[in-house]
């Protein structure tokens, strides 16, 4: 990221522990419940790789396409899910993020001999769309406000009368007992902090 490479370290490890808490998910609970967390861990994982500082690695030219191509495959996934409602409208938008991110930085990697890594390292010349920019980090910017109240004090995780067992709140949330569902919504909010970081370097 601009401004040196501890914040890309930072914003990696805090997507990486998100993706594999995310992948640890996916080996219980329903099938709806593992797909999601699935997606999820991808998406982790794939703002983990790009927000490795460009001084320890540089990415070929080709890796941002293979970016696209992973997450434009991700994005197809979601869009019949994502019809329907509820999380998957978010996994669809966060696909299509990146691979917005992968497109709009490929042209800075090859022009400067790979040394700008989407703009996460110390190179800059990353492009991008100002009023596709703008309306994604208006989008990020609600979501992690909705994801953190969701963790206040107070907030109603399940409805009254339950056994302890979280439902799905509004965009998705849930699903587990409180302290998962609350586990679950940070490691939520940990990576739309991350989609956010990422798209103000563009």
């Amino acid at each position: 990221m601009h401004g040196g490479a501890l914040p890309g370290w930072l914003l990696m490890a805090l997507c990486a522990v998100s993706g594999a808490y995310c992948l640890l998910r996916g080996r219980a609970g329903t099938r709806q419940e593992r797909r999601t967390a699935r997606s999820e861990a991808l998406m982790g994982f794939g703002m983990a790789a790009m927000a490795v500082p460009a001084a320890v690695l540089s990415p070929p030219d080709w890796a941002w396409a293979a970016y696209a191509l992973l997450f434009g495959a991700a994005a197809l996934r979601a869009l019949r899910p994502a019809l329907h409602g509820g999380h998957h409208r978010h996994h669809l938008v966060g696909s299509l993020a990146m691979v917005y991110m992968a497109l709009a930085m490929a042209p800075a990697v090859t022009g400067s001999g790979g040394g700008g890594h989407a703009g996460h390292g110390a190179g800059g010349g990353a492009g991008g769309i100002p009023l596709l920019t703008g309306a994604l980090l208006v989008y990020y910017a609600f979501y992690v406000l909705g994801s953190a109240g969701r963790l206040l004090p107070g907030t109603a995780m399940a409805p009254a009368g339950s056994t302890g067992v979280a439902g799905p709140g509004p965009g998705g949330f849930g699903g587990g007992t409180d302290g998962r569902a609350e586990l679950t919504t940070a490691c939520r909010l940990t990576m739309g902090i991350g989609m956010f970081a990422m798209l103000l370097t563009l």
